[in-house]
């Protein structure tokens, strides 16, 4: 059983203020893996008490310590790659092999994007007017990160704030402890200062609350629904703190029949599924040009039901669990709400998938579904369902096709596909949402990534990333 009774708080492992956990589930089966402790008012105090001694000495140090700190933390990541993975697969159910190609890999992507970012970064410049403006590090952050990409959120947060200078308490999703402790471990090894980064345990309305409502917190950085992102910028409001969010979406994935149809249907398939469905900007939506929409709906069925669901431990492509039984009961409710409510149903639905053996008959595994014929009314059109749910639609014409894909209160990623340069620009600039993927290609380490509307805002990711965690100053030049 795995104890994490402490809290990462001034450089060392410290026991909390009040003796309140958790247990640790594997998703897998259900079974009870360890323990977990949740923090309180009192810990979040004393981690910002520690971020702000700290602050004064390490904002202070240059730019080419911090990026010696920022490479050691490099060769400690690649050390313990094996480790990441393997928390990720028990705490949240992500499958082995995706645990070590994306999951765990996002952290030192992202990394070396963010050392790249800031080598070409300059803390000074002179305007055109002849003024000087400088960069400087916005004081001690809160960062919040979700289970669902437990260390891609934690590298996208925590390495920005280290780099330009700023100090920071994390506070993980309490789903997902084993591979933050993994982080906060890399980071001490990696010779980083006291109190420069410190790890409260804990969940939303103690240990988030507190943070986001501190007075000695200069900014939050949230990723998570768009509910409880509301609930971090109300209580930030008070302080009139700066506040970062990434937030839900429900993108929409444009194929017009002009694309290599069977190619990009069974590749949106297979990405919504992706992470099983568990991604804020999974193509959830696909939208199809008539002339191809039959194509389009028996490539999707036999993309579906190939899928195989099976063991996180165990190698392969195929999906895990869920991360929770709460999240499990959601996503059978939606199903059931899409039945209910009389919508198409191509492949998939309610209950355990076939085939699966006894001993993870007990996990929150879902069957992977499709629902066709949907129109904007409908529930599964408009709601965030975060499982491997698909919805698929025919549109007639361009205009059309925007029209769906932005009827949406989220606007995080779109995705469209055509063998026409000019129509995937047109749609890729008609398109409101932070970022586009066209003919099955995404945007890489070291570009922003964050939504329009109700997905959020700030961007998170390279020199964008370092931008929300600077301050600017301005002072005109020195004359006698």
């Amino acid at each position: 059983m795995k104890n994490l009774e402490k809290f990462y708080i001034g450089g060392q492992w410290v026991a909390p203020a009040k003796a309140r956990s958790m247990p640790i589930l594997t998703p897998a089966t259900g079974a009870q893996i360890g323990s977990v402790a949740l923090g309180s008012e009192a810990d979040v105090d004393a981690a910002v008490a520690a971020a702000t001694r700290a602050f004064a000495s390490y904002s202070q140090t240059s730019k080419g310590e911090r990026l010696s700190l920022l490479k050691r933390l490099a060769d400690q990541t690649r050390n313990r790659m094996e480790d990441l993975a393997q928390a990720m697969t028990l705490e949240m159910g992500a499958p082995i092999t995706m645990s070590r190609a994306d999951q765990a890999a996002a952290g030192l992507g992202h990394l070396e994007a963010f050392i790249t970012a800031f080598e070409a970064h300059e803390a000074e410049e002179t305007l055109p007017n002849g003024d000087i403006v400088s960069y400087e590090p916005i004081g001690v952050c809160g960062l919040i990160t979700p289970w669902n990409w437990p260390i891609n959120q934690i590298a996208l947060k925590v390495v920005p704030a280290l780099a330009v200078g700023c100090t920071c308490v994390l506070k993980p999703s309490e789903h997902t402890p084993l591979s933050a402790q993994i982080y906060a471990e890399m980071i001490h090894d990696a010779g980083f200062p006291a109190g420069v980064f410190n790890l409260v345990y804990g969940d939303g309305p103690s240990v988030g609350s507190a943070l986001s409502r501190h007075e000695d917190v200069a900014m939050m950085s949230f990723t998570g629904s768009t509910r409880a992102g509301s609930a971090v910028s109300r209580d930030a409001a008070a302080t009139v703190k700066r506040v970062t969010l990434e937030l839900g979406g429900k993108s929409p994935n444009v194929i017009f029949a002009d694309a290599d149809v069977d190619a990009r249907v069974a590749e949106g398939v297979t990405e919504c599924f992706y992470n099983t469905g568990q991604s804020c900007n999974a193509p959830t939506r696909m939208l199809v040009e008539r002339d191809a929409y039959d194509r389009a709906l028996e490539v999707a069925r036999a993309t579906a039901e190939a899928q195989a669901v099976g063991d996180p431990a165990a190698e392969g492509d195929h999906l895990g669990p869920l991360f929770d039984e709460i999240q499990y009961e959601r996503v059978q409710a939606m199903i059931q709400t899409g039945i209910d409510e009389q919508t198409p149903l191509l492949t998939g639905g309610l209950g355990l998938p076939d085939g699966l053996p006894e001993h993870l008959q007990t996990g929150w595994f879902v069957r992977p579904t499709i629902f066709f014929d949907v129109t904007p009314e409908m529930t599964l059109w408009k709601e965030e369902i975060f499982g491997p749910v698909l919805v698929m639609t025919p549109f007639d014409t361009e205009e059309e096709a925007i029209a769906l894909a932005n009827d949406t209160p989220y606007g995080l990623d779109a995705f469209v596909s055509t063998g026409d340069e000019a129509r995937a620009t047109r749609m890729a600039r008609a398109m409101r949402a932070g970022g586009i993927h066209i003919n099955g290609r995404a945007a890489d380490y070291g570009s922003p990534f964050g939504g329009f509307k109700q997905s959020g805002n700030g961007r998170e990711g390279g020199r964008f990333g370092l931008e929300d965690y600077l301050e600017v100053k301005v002072r005109p030049p020195f004359t006698k």
